[in-house]
């Protein structure tokens, strides 16, 4: 309850904020970071997303990490091309800076390919990159 409430108190913070939104990469861009441990990590705001993880999506252990780089990859470029040409403005609100070059370790890849699934599950989003075999 403490943490609905908070929630609801944060979002009509958010509701009440003047929203000047531009179409700017360096104020709308999803940059992958590095944890305390010094691994990449990616967090997701939203709270179904956790419930995604562990209730629908395939378990990580189901993909192979090179496996979830070349999906990875090719849904960025995807996702990227509809957020800079303003397509799914209702969903997609900031790129993805994604480097296919930089080992990020089969957690973040996975959570990443999970974003992707989780957007087309939860809002209907379908990419090309994506079937519905990835979600259970």
């Amino acid at each position: 309850m403490k943490k609905l409430l908070y929630l609801i108190f944060a979002l009509s913070i958010i509701a009440c904020t003047p929203q000047n939104k531009t179409q700017d990469s360096t104020n709308a861009e999803i940059t992958p970071q590095k944890n305390e441990e010094g691994e990449w990590d990616l967090q997701v705001i939203d709270t179904q997303y956790d419930y995604f993880l562990n209730a629908i999506a395939k378990p990580m252990n189901m993909y192979s990490e090179s496996y979830l780089k070349n999906k990875n990859t090719f849904l960025v470029n995807e996702w990227n091309s509809y957020y800079y040409s303003g397509r799914y403005r209702n969903v997609i609100e900031s790129s993805i800076d994604y480097d296919p070059q930089e080992n990020y370790g089969l957690k973040f890849e996975y959570k990443l390919y999970q974003v992707f699934a989780y957007v087309q599950w939860k809002y209907g989003l379908r990419m090309s990159g994506l079937s519905g075999a990835d979600i259970r």
